[in-house]
């Protein structure tokens, strides 16, 4: 099949969750939902040129993503898993599974060089509910753009008063070239309508984030904003930060722990290196509730 047949996302199809909260501010992760992949699919190879499946494997939900090609005849298959989100188990997982499968097709892959996107406290609205810190405002991509890499070099995320609260790179780029792919701001700005009925951040399935007690994590002074997003020797990817905070939330070791044992005193300046050995020690720590093993 030809290589680059898939485009890449626009603007108001990507959304913002946000993955954790404390008194300094949120960090938020990129990401598509299902009707998105299946309207690229159906743009790119047409409605009876794709086909989805799921198969039950060791009690996990998997999901096959089959694409006709048109030159041999023969149907080309990529497979994921999926994990389950805290309502609907069945749903969440071939939702997640599907999304999951697609990506595993190249549909919204520029999502895994999403920098690490901090709002700071003075930008937003965030209350503090007994000893825990949340956040009800929606996020939306106002602008993003790609170099021919399909790599994000710029990116604007506004609130749902549409006032710009994180700006990264240039405001002129170009998209494969580096073309600037921006929503059309009607009535608000468009994605933001999208965003109404969804769940507070206590409800939001797999960001690995719950709320963060008092002092938990971005303590450092630097500013994430500024990091350059193809500096990947320092900051860690959005689907790299997903299965940390996963694995926070599993085992109840809060960022905080992790961040003073190696050192630094933000997560943006955590390096590949230093992520790698805190989520293998993470992984052999036992869940929380029970008799700790090794800790981060």
């Amino acid at each position: 099949m030809e290589q680059g047949l898939i485009r890449l996302l626009r603007a108001e199809e990507i959304e913002c969750r946000i993955a954790m909260v404390n008194e300094k501010g949120l960090s938020l992760l990129l990401y598509k939902d299902a009707r998105v992949d299946q309207r690229i699919l159906d743009e790119t190879f047409g409605a009876f040129g794709w086909k989805r499946s799921h198969q039950c494997i060791d009690g996990n939900l998997y999901c096959t993503v089959e694409i006709l090609d048109r030159e041999s005849g023969e149907w080309i298959s990529k497979q994921d898993v999926g994990t389950t989100g805290y309502t609907e188990k069945e749903k969440s997982q071939a939702s997640d599974s599907f999304k999951r499968a697609c990506f595993n097709w190249g549909i919204g892959r520029e999502l895994y060089s999403a920098p690490f996107i901090w709002i700071p406290a003075a930008k937003t609205s965030i209350q503090k509910k007994g000893d825990r810190y949340l956040s009800n405002e929606r996020f939306s991509v106002s602008a993003i753009s790609f170099n021919g890499n399909r790599e994000i070099v710029s990116l604007e995320i506004t609130d749902s008063h549409g006032q710009a609260v994180y700006t990264l790179g240039q405001s002129n780029g170009t998209h494969q070239g580096d073309r600037q792919q921006k929503s059309n701001r009607k009535d608000g700005g468009a994605g933001q309508g999208k965003h109404q009925d969804r769940p507070s951040i206590q409800e939001q399935p797999r960001t690995g984030g719950q709320e963060m007690k008092p002092g938990d994590g971005q303590k450092g002074k630097g500013n994430p904003d500024s990091r350059n997003v193809g500096d990947r020797k320092h900051g860690i990817s959005g689907p790299q930060e997903i299965v940390l905070m996963a694995e926070l939330n599993r085992t109840g070791v809060a960022l905080e722990e992790v961040l003073e044992r190696y050192g630094i005193g933000d997560i943006s300046q955590m390096t590949p290196i230093i992520y790698n050995k805190a989520t293998a020690a993470l992984k052999q720590t036992k869940p929380k509730g029970r008799t700790s093993g090794t800790a981060a």
